[in-house]
């Protein structure tokens, strides 16, 4: 019988194959109190088995093929952190010291105390980092209860055939595969040859969870959070994989499979035209320039953007660096090493690096509290964080002032909203420079500029104006307070409308303003990477686009396609509509 399952749409293409099925591996978890004279032991066995995963990533990590996708790497480094993070390790010895709990009640206990502080986490990207805890922690279990962390995996063979247990990867398979599990941690995928399977869907995770960070770098269809894929479908079904419309197709019909196949092929076909493109400059029918930048978020993400044809980086998420560690924050040496590997893996081309974007709702300050923030995404975070705590934000600006002098540099300030603001953080970036001088260290020039995502940043633009450089518009953040939508919320998600007539107002004035002073701007959110709204912004005369690096390609062959000027009276006619979206084909 066919029928589909829908979910979100990560990783855009076609895949087509037989379902390898990883069923939910959650270890049963036995709940009993101890003796007191059992503590060492339990907290010993704790030990043992962390230690023992540990170098077990480690040596994942130090083993990676060099084909391998930059993302794991990271990724890897930030279970390796989880792991070693004080929060985890001292909440579970609470429990076994003061509850007298068993080891594996101690540390699932502890694991629910820290899930629900990253589920009130304001930023996507960071709430989602709770499927890694919960992967380490799994991994950690397994080796408390002697199972070895593998991938369960069935592959029947086809009629008349027998059925073959525990898929040795060397095998030839004369279909593709594509994997169903309802969650997959990166240490379990690099247990595969990278071709093995041509998609991924997961019953979890988000557009920023690591499942889909690792599709998007290998260039393979996925669909996550598809909820409960992976009990609907059985092993070896016929699975497609619409990476673009969020769809997964349970055994399809015949009709239905000739007519993906074809899709398939035609976005093949489209595939390798775009890469055509990577040479040519994104230049507009009319002969106006414009510049495609890349977001990442590890120095080592560089060589991608590069490789796509990117002329510099647009957005350096530098709160990476800082993920994870528990009151043990990057030093000045740390950071000024990362951000000098950007700026030299780029060879010359601008590097963009934002200023951490993170806050007290986050798992860095040990003294704050679960319930101190009842709104974290109007609370102390981005710039406020980061001017509540100067030393900090002092040896961060002298980082990248170091890393200034390898290459270019532009400095980017997230969340500012008030002319104090802006005036504390200039002054702070003026003392960093004395710092250095007095030192004797040797540091470069910076551009400073100013991410507006804020409303009243925008309706303030004429005074940032005075002050920076350059504004970026991080229309993310700028949708979601302008509309009253936390878009981590799936109750409110469909009212988060990029082409709201209010988001469109905005955004069209920062551009105008910034083109009529001269100074340079930039869209860095995702309406920058969706090439459905190229046009448009076009027409609104932006002419600097930072997103994903996987869809510069597809950016540029609609700005190659345009004509700006006659774009500018459409884009006048979208503006002054109750509908925009009528208007604009998305």
């Amino acid at each position: 019988m066919t029928f589909s399952v829908h979910g979100l749409a990560v990783a855009r293409g076609i895949a087509i194959g037989r379902a390898v099925l990883v069923a939910s591996s959650r270890v049963d978890v036995a709940h009993y109190f101890i003796e007191a004279a059992q503590v060492e032991s339990e907290l010993q066995r704790l030990t043992r088995a962390r230690e023992a995963v540990i170098a077990e990533l480690q040596h994942l990590h130090d083993n990676l093929p060099k084909e391998s996708p930059p993302e794991l790497a990271a990724i890897l480094e930030v279970h390796l952190m989880l792991l070693q993070d004080t929060m985890l390790a001292d909440g579970v010895s609470y429990w076994v010291k003061d509850r007298l709990y068993n080891a594996e009640w101690a540390l699932t206990s502890q694991l629910d105390v820290v899930a629900r502080q990253f589920d009130e986490m304001d930023d996507p990207y960071l709430r989602e980092r709770k499927g890694d805890l919960e992967q380490v922690v799994e991994r950690t279990l397994r080796h408390m209860k002697g199972v070895a962390h593998v991938i369960p995996q069935v592959i029947h063979k086809r009629q008349g055939q027998s059925r073959q247990q525990d898929l040795q990867l060397d095998d030839e398979m004369d279909v593709p595969l594509v994997l169903v599990a309802h969650d997959l941690s990166p240490a379990d995928m690099l247990q595969f040859k990278q071709s093995v399977f041509a998609g991924f869907v997961t019953d979890v995770g988000g557009k920023t969870s690591h499942t889909a960070i690792v599709a998007r770098s290998l260039d393979i269809p996925a669909v996550v959070g598809a909820r409960t894929a992976s009990q609907l479908v059985r092993q070896d079904d016929w699975i497609i994989i619409d990476g673009d419309a969020g769809v997964v197709i349970v055994n399809p019909s015949p009709i239905i499979l000739a007519e993906y196949g074809f899709k398939q092929r035609q976005a093949e076909l489209e595939r390798e035209r775009l890469s055509r493109l990577r040479h040519t400059p994104a230049i507009t029918l009319d002969g106006q320039r414009v510049d495609l930048l890349a977001n990442i978020e590890m120095p080592e993400d560089s060589p991608i953007a590069l490789g796509v044809g990117a002329v510099g980086v647009g957005l350096f998420r530098s709160e990476f660096l800082f993920m994870g560690r528990e009151g043990a924050l990057p030093d000045e040496e740390e950071q000024y090493q990362a951000y000098k590997r950007a700026v030299e893996g780029m060879q010359g081309l601008p590097v963009t690096i934002r200023t951490v974007d993170i806050g007290a709702d986050k798992p860095l300050d040990r003294a704050v509290k679960d319930d101190a923030h009842l709104n974290p995404a109007l609370g102390l975070r981005a710039i406020r964080w980061s001017l509540a705590d100067p030393a900090m934000f002092l040896t961060q600006l002298r980082a990248i002032l170091r890393a200034a002098a390898h290459g270019q540099v532009h400095l980017l300030i997230p969340m500012l909203a008030h002319a104090r603001e802006i005036k504390q953080t200039l002054a702070l970036l003026d003392k960093a420079r004395k710092q250095l001088d007095v030192r004797g260290m040797v540091f470069g020039p910076l551009k400073v500029g100013a991410m507006i995502e804020v409303p009243a940043a925008a309706l303030s633009v004429k005074m940032f104006l005075q002050y920076f450089d350059f504004l970026s518009i991080g229309t993310n953040d700028l949708i979601q307070y302008t509309l009253a939508i936390d878009r981590a919320d799936e109750s409110v998600a469909h009212l988060y409308d990029p082409l709201h007539p209010a988001v469109l107002r905005l955004v069209a004035d920062v551009i105008a303003e910034c083109r009529a002073q001269g100074k340079g701007v930039s869209v860095c959110g995702e309406m920058a990477g969706d090439p459905a709204l190229t046009r448009l912004l076009l027409g609104l005369g932006l002419r600097s686009f930072s997103m994903h690096p996987t869809q510069i390609l597809a950016v540029k062959q609609e700005i190659i396609r345009a004509d700006a000027a006659r774009l500018e009276v459409w884009a006048q006619d979208v503006l002054a509509s109750d509908e925009p979206a009528e208007l604009v084909n998305v």
